[in-house]
């Protein structure tokens, strides 16, 4: 039976190889790839078809019988249509940050105090 440090020392020679061979594979796979790019002229977009992705709007009125939101853009849902949109409006956050906790530099500065001590 082989002794740990020769277990040790096969495993991180065949890790090595495994590494080694790894990139030889990926070197060749990479080559083929652009031999046949270059010869059947594809594009970026069809060797890697994307959509951009949709933008989700976050609902500004609701209506409180269904639940149902909308955002305000498009056309407006039979729900809201010609009636005054103010009672609809989905309370929003204010922009401001929140201040009900200390900043990070006064904790910094709280921590120099403490280690000064």
């Amino acid at each position: 039976m082989k002794s740990l440090k020769e277990l040790l020392a096969e495993r991180a020679a065949l890790d090595e190889a495994i590494v080694q061979e790894k990139k030889a594979a990926a070197a060749q796979a990479l080559s083929q790839v652009h031999t046949l790019i270059a010869e059947f002229g594809f594009t970026a977009q069809q060797v890697f078809p994307w959509k951009a992705p949709k933008a989700h709007v976050p609902g500004k009125y609701l209506e409180p019988k269904s639940g149902a939101t909308w955002s305000g853009r498009g056309k407006p849902p039979a729900w809201i249509a010609g009636k005054d949109r103010e009672q609809f409006l989905i309370e929003q956050p204010s922009a401001a940050p929140r201040q009900d906790g200390p900043y990070l530099a006064e904790l910094a500065a709280e921590a120099a105090r403490g280690r000064s001590r």
